[in-house]
């Protein structure tokens, strides 16, 4: 959206309740990040320490203080005139998400408590059993790539990764960074890679089509929005954002049964921490059942002890299989491109892109606009996950 589109929607009086009712809930939780304000500060100390003790210690990290008023941030949420919007549409979506930031505001302040578990369930939930069956099918799977690819260094990644942004005309920063648990992430639109990693070419080209293909376009799509509601994000969007982003690196070609693998173990890793609530039997759970290297294991078994026990993780494998039925069923399914989408929401999104209140896509998934053909193999096991 340009400057004269944005200055008359803004100048819009129909809109303007819409419009104050959007800004007021954008301040007052704009600064809720909680990827962010779960990463360990001393993730790398912790890491060599479980490893001096041969797995004995259990790590225990630390995190950034973060002041915030959990109760006047909430009644300031509940104070907002919702009614005010008028379409049903608006009122759903707006008042979905107001209730997904009080919840985001208990796990925000108990963050590094045992409380921190009990709020990312409320919020996430566990695996079910269908999870579990899905995780140990692809465990069982017979490994299909023989490890000789080429690795390549962080430098390598972000010049690749810098690459992929410019050619598709994204509004980026990208920066290496020695405090992370994950190779690459975005934060806004700000490209943080570990500068650790050390991946396969396979692996760089799937980040760049998970990372920058989806999280960086669907926050560069909100952006450009007439309301700031889609960068904030529909009631649990993490299903879908991460599905989507699997999707793509499934779409791109860079899916490999290893990568699915690992997505397999964060299943099992969640529902170890959640059932055993002990790092170190989660991480023996994985090194001695399911064969994994030692730095591989204790990095999905820090993912979801971080804060406190964190059981996003687990959705990865679901969200894929919602988001490839959604690509093969639903015909509007690029809205969720729009900005931070839920699968739930998506009717209510296209509602209003129909009315006028939102916008569709204006960057599309380069691995949507050209899909890979994957092999028989690939796409047996993939359209086998239930």
């Amino acid at each position: 959206m340009d400057q004269a589109e944005r200055a008359m929607i803004d100048s819009d009086p129909t809109l303007a309740p819409v419009k104050a009712l959007d800004d007021q809930l954008y301040l007052l939780v704009k600064g809720i990040d909680i990827l962010d304000a779960i990463g360990p500060l001393n993730y790398k100390e912790q890491r060599q320490a479980f490893f001096d003790a041969r797995y004995s210690v259990n790590p225990s990290f630390l995190y950034q203080a973060r002041n915030i008023d959990s109760f006047a941030s909430k009644r300031g949420l509940f104070n907002l005139p919702v009614e005010s919007v008028g379409d049903e549409h608006l009122y759903q979506l707006y008042a979905g998400v107001i209730e997904s930031y009080v919840d985001k505001l208990d796990q925000f302040r108990s963050i590094g408590t045992p409380e921190f578990l009990y709020d990312s369930l409320r919020y996430y939930g566990e695996p079910t059993d269908k999870d579990l069956g899905n995780a140990h099918f692809i465990l069982h799977l017979p490994d299909d790539e023989d490890g000789s690819e080429e690795r390549v260094s962080a430098s390598q990644v972000q010049s690749y990764l810098e690459g992929f942004a410019q050619r598709e005309g994204y509004d980026y920063q990208i920066k290496l960074d020695d405090s992370m648990i994950a190779n690459v992430l975005v934060s806004g639109s700000v490209v943080k890679i570990n500068s650790s990693a050390q991946v396969s070419t396979t692996e760089m080209q799937a980040l760049a089509h998970h990372e920058l293909g989806v999280h960086l376009v669907t926050t560069l799509n909100a952006r450009r929005q007439p309301l700031k509601v889609l960068s904030l994000g529909c009631p649990i969007n993490t299903m879908t954002q991460e599905g989507l982003a699997i999707l793509n690196e499934y779409l791109a070609g860079c899916m490999t049964l290893s990568r699915l693998k690992v997505l397999a173990l964060r299943v099992l890793a969640v529902h170890s921490m959640i059932n055993e609530r002990d790092f170190r039997r989660t991480f023996l759970l994985l090194k001695e059942q399911y064969d994994v290297p030692d730095q591989q294991a204790f990095t999905i078994t820090a993912r979801v002890y971080r804060g406190g026990g964190f059981t996003k993780d687990f959705l990865y494998l679901q969200g894929f299989h919602q988001m490839l039925n959604a690509y093969e069923q639903e015909s509007n399914f690029k809205h969720l491109l729009c900005g931070k989408v839920s699968l739930a929401y998506l009717p209510i999104i296209s509602g209003l892109i129909d009315k006028g209140y939102l916008q569709g896509p204006n960057l599309i998934s380069p691995a949507i606009l050209a899909p890979h053909n994957n092999d028989v193999i690939k796409q047996f096991i993939t359209h086998a996950i239930r």
